[in-house]
């Protein structure tokens, strides 16, 4: 007999958006699944500056704009992922024509017209947006990650980049977003960040918690904590990349075909306890999005240890919901 599955994102109607990371190759392969389960969806990497605006010049929206027209399509809404990013940007973006670095004046002259372009080409559409994603450092004696964004126009980009998606698209919910948002030290960081930017009056409505957790950690404290501490700047937060990856961090096995049955005894568990905390803060948490939508395809299988196949969302590689779906859907029942 087969039991009917209920859709992920109907069983959350009312309590929190459900996003998925896709790509045109998972909704062309995969659209129906994603279509069922997910109400909002961000782009893995075709909407990122490298993807979508190689050359001055040239932009390529092509695969951005299939994506798009994939959710109109089903109903679902768009978050834009990502608009100032040190990684995955084009070099152009740096260079002087005539050679060396480029000024401070050109690289906001660039930065500007990027998200001129971007944002006001999906204005109305896309309905949040990463505009600053991973600025801030990881090691404790560092605030600023050191970027050429930061070299050459100084720690404003951020507010300036804001400024500009504001310009671009005013109706737009604008969100910093950031991974190790949980460690109490980065955590701290990110809050300042974001406070000074609320105090210079920049259009920023909320924090991406990006949530790439594993079965072990963070714990439950120290994710209560975070919530709670960026939610007293009166901002909305969105989980934007969940994934409980199967192993530490420092994990460097490579032997595991399947996960252990303890593995997916505590991933199920982390789960409902995520979910169950993310459902009591309702009032601030507005979407929860994962990266990626099923265990066929997640870039932790490259990431840290490559070709190692991991398993971190709530349906196994053949779309079928694990226990950790069952339980997570009973938290609204």
């Amino acid at each position: 007999m087969n039991i009917k599955v209920p859709s992920l994102h109907e069983a959350y109607q009312g309590i929190f958006r459900i996003g998925a990371a896709v790509s045109t190759k998972t909704i062309r392969s995969d659209g129906n699944f994603i279509a069922q389960h997910y109400n909002s969806v961000t782009a893995e990497n075709q909407m990122k500056f490298g993807e979508i605006h190689p050359e001055e010049e040239k932009y390529t929206f092509e695969a951005a704009d299939e994506i798009m027209d994939f959710a109109m399509q089903n109903g679902i809404a768009v978050r834009g992922h990502t608009l100032v990013w040190h990684n995955q940007t084009s070099n152009w973006v740096f260079d002087d024509p005539s050679g060396g670095i480029a000024s401070k004046e050109m690289v906001l002259m660039r930065m500007r017209e990027h998200i001129r372009t971007v944002v006001g080409r999906y204005k109305g559409k896309v309905y949040a947006w990463d505009v600053v994603n991973e600025a801030i450092e990881d090691k404790a004696d560092l605030v600023m990650r050191n970027t050429q964004w930061l070299e050459i126009v100084g720690e404003d980009y951020i507010r300036l980049a804001f400024e500009a998606a504001h310009d671009a698209d005013p109706n737009a919910r604008l969100f910093y977003n950031d991974y190790n948002e949980t460690e109490p030290i980065k955590r701290d960081k990110i809050y300042n960040l974001v406070r000074s930017l609320k105090d210079k009056g920049t259009p920023i409505h909320g924090i991406g918690m990006q949530g790439h957790w594993n079965i072990y950690g963070p714990s439950l404290d120290e994710i209560r904590q975070a919530i709670e501490l960026y939610a007293s700047l009166d901002l909305e937060l969105h989980i934007t990349e969940l994934d409980l990856s199967m192993f530490h961090f420092e994990d460097s096995r490579t032997d595991l075909v399947v996960p252990t049955e303890q593995m997916v005894e505590l991933q199920e568990q982390r789960y409902v306890d995520i979910f169950r905390l993310f459902k009591e803060y309702q009032d601030v948490i507005t979407s929860v999005t994962f990266w990626g939508a099923a265990d066929n395809y997640t870039w932790l299988d490259n990431f840290p240890v490559r070709g190692r196949k991991n398993w971190p969302f709530l349906f196994d590689k053949e779309f079928q919901p694990k226990k950790a779906f069952w339980r997570v859907i009973g938290e609204v029942n």
